[in-house]
């Protein structure tokens, strides 16, 4: 389980070099998951030039282990009677504040639950250089269990080996997957912009301020990233699928997400009124059959929440050990 493979040797046998490339994440409260990520940062083949954190509440002496430039914002807006009082967490929002930071034009954003596989910058940045005007979006692997302290400690001084991750994680059957045996040179332009996921992807800043950004209409959780490829789509901007891999780290789910009901309504009446398309309509068809809401996809007035969930509703849609959603 500790020992690395060959590839991996060579690659740690030399300081990684940096790469003109601003990596951009979201963090409150997940600091076991982000020091996973800098960890897997800092093994990589190549080192981004930095790595911005929004809204991040983690202990300054620990960042400052990491051998990587790392650029911290918070998200306090304004000032009352002197105090500082900090903005809710917004992740379209924050990863706006990310970009808008950032010194470089290559952008690539990861959720703080990845866990980047060695060469996943090399590849991708060389990707997005090959195709600068393009949105690229990587391969997710959803591992089936936490990783344990000691194992973070082994990732975080490259001896866990990339085959034990992959054996550790499963692709998630409904999306779109690559075969691996050649990871890291494969690439497919598609026109299913419905498949992309904010988890991990790569874009030029010039493309993302041609998008807006984020949209900040948005709260809470659920259809801000398919509005942002949508954007993408309207614009004109490719939408390319890689094979470049990262490890999303298991946290447990609702199956339906019944915790975040309020705002997939709202997010769906926000982009349906937007786009004339329901999105997450998986989830808003469950929704209906438990009859929380009236909905049919061939309807075109807003939707009404009916009751809320019962909390007996909600554990019973908990599964603490689901490797994703």
């Amino acid at each position: 389980m500790t020992t690395t493979t060959k590839a991996q040797e060579a690659t740690h046998a030399t300081t990684p070099v940096s790469v003109p490339l601003s990596v951009i994440t979201t963090c409150y409260g997940r600091n076991r998951h982000l020091y996973n990520l800098l960890g897997s940062l800092e093994q990589g083949s190549v080192k981004p030039a930095e790595v911005i954190i929004v809204n991040d509440d983690a202990e300054p002496e620990r960042l400052a282990a990491y051998d990587l430039n790392i650029i911290k914002i918070a998200t306090t807006t304004a000032t009352e009677n002197g105090l500082a009082i900090s903005a809710s967490f917004d992740i379209g929002r924050n990863r706006n504040l990310g970009a808008a930071r950032g010194t470089y034009d290559a952008m690539i954003f990861l959720d703080v639950d990845c866990i980047v596989a060695p060469t996943f910058i090399e590849q991708l940045y060389s990707k997005l250089q090959a195709r600068p005007n393009a949105l690229l979006m990587g391969q997710p692997r959803y591992l089936t269990r936490p990783l344990t302290d000691n194992e973070g400690r082994q990732l975080q001084q490259g001896k866990l080996a990339t085959d034990f991750l992959d054996k550790l994680s499963v692709f998630n059957p409904y999306r779109d997957n690559f075969d691996l045996q050649h990871q890291g040179t494969s690439i497919k332009q598609t026109q299913d912009y419905g498949a992309f996921w904010s988890l991990c992807f790569a874009i030029m800043h010039s493309q993302f301020e041609q998008i807006g950004g984020f949209d900040t209409d948005y709260v809470g959780y659920g259809a801000e990233d398919t509005d942002f490829a949508f954007m993408a789509r309207a614009l004109n901007i490719d939408f390319y699928l890689t094979d470049d891999v990262i490890y999303h780290q298991q946290h447990s789910v609702h199956r339906p997400p019944l915790n975040h009901l309020d705002s997939i309504v709202i997010n769906a009446n926000r982009f349906y009124e937007k786009w004339q398309h329901w999105p997450m309509s998986g989830w808003l068809a469950e929704f209906s059959q438990l009859q929380l809401i009236n909905w049919r996809d061939e309807q075109t007035v807003p939707i009404a929440i009916n009751r809320q969930p019962s909390e007996v509703e909600i554990r019973a849609a908990h599964y603490p050990d689901a490797p994703y959603v």
